[in-house]
């Protein structure tokens, strides 16, 4: 299946979505969401794969078990492939890479590579290269120096981060519903595959279990 853009219901399905976000409505654009939302992104995920790897649709309905937001809906279509993301919803495209979420000893050997010279230079340098692509370097910070870290350390402000990933977003636009929605993404993957090497060879998986 050739990935030809996103159906022009797409933006609109979300938007009501947003507004009614009940299983009746749903249900009532189930349609809708499998052949202007789930299908092109099978379809977009599939000319991926032989470069980014196999990645999966995540599933449409909110974990409601923990959260105060009892809404049974997500308000926009993700998928993953490794540390590769992409998102449609009524706000448009957003393509993302990186590392989300970090457990405790994740972050500890992300702070460990960071501070070291060789190493944490050579992150900054791949961070000015992504952010001269025009992505945004983002990701869940401290608001204190982390214990340990000299605050006058060079690179402090990196060793206060929690997460790291690059994004890149694009408003609702006729080239959401075209091919030049593959570019979009293939593009900013590319872009930021120094990035997500660099996490796999210095951070790598964790040991410990998801929460």
């Amino acid at each position: 299946m050739t990935f030809t853009g996103f159906g022009d219901g797409a933006v609109e399905f979300y938007d009501g979505l947003e507004a009614d976000n009940s299983k009746a409505y749903w249900t009532d654009q189930r349609e809708v969401y499998e052949t202007d939302v789930k299908a092109p992104m099978t379809a977009l995920l599939a000319e991926l794969e032989p470069e980014f790897g196999r990645a999966k649709i995540f599933r449409p309905y909110r974990d409601m078990r923990f959260s105060a937001d009892k809404t049974p809906y997500k308000t926009h279509c993700g998928a993953i492939s490794g540390h590769f993301y992409v998102q449609v919803g009524s706000d448009g495209l957003m393509v993302a890479a990186g590392a989300y979420w970090m457990a405790s000893d994740q972050v500890a050997r992300f702070r460990t590579a960071v501070a070291d010279d060789r190493r944490g230079e050579d992150l900054e340098k791949r961070i000015a290269a992504v952010e001269a692509e025009g992505i945004t370097i983002a990701g869940e910070t401290l608001k204190t120096r982390p214990r340990g870290f000299d605050p006058e350390h060079p690179r402090i402000e990196r060793l206060r981060h929690k997460s790291l990933y690059g994004t890149r977003t694009w408003p609702p636009d006729d080239t959401l519903h075209e091919r030049g929605a593959l570019d979009r993404v293939v593009s900013t993957w590319r872009a930021l595959r120094p990035l997500t090497e660099w996490l796999s060879d210095h951070v790598g998986a964790s040991d410990q279990p998801r929460r």
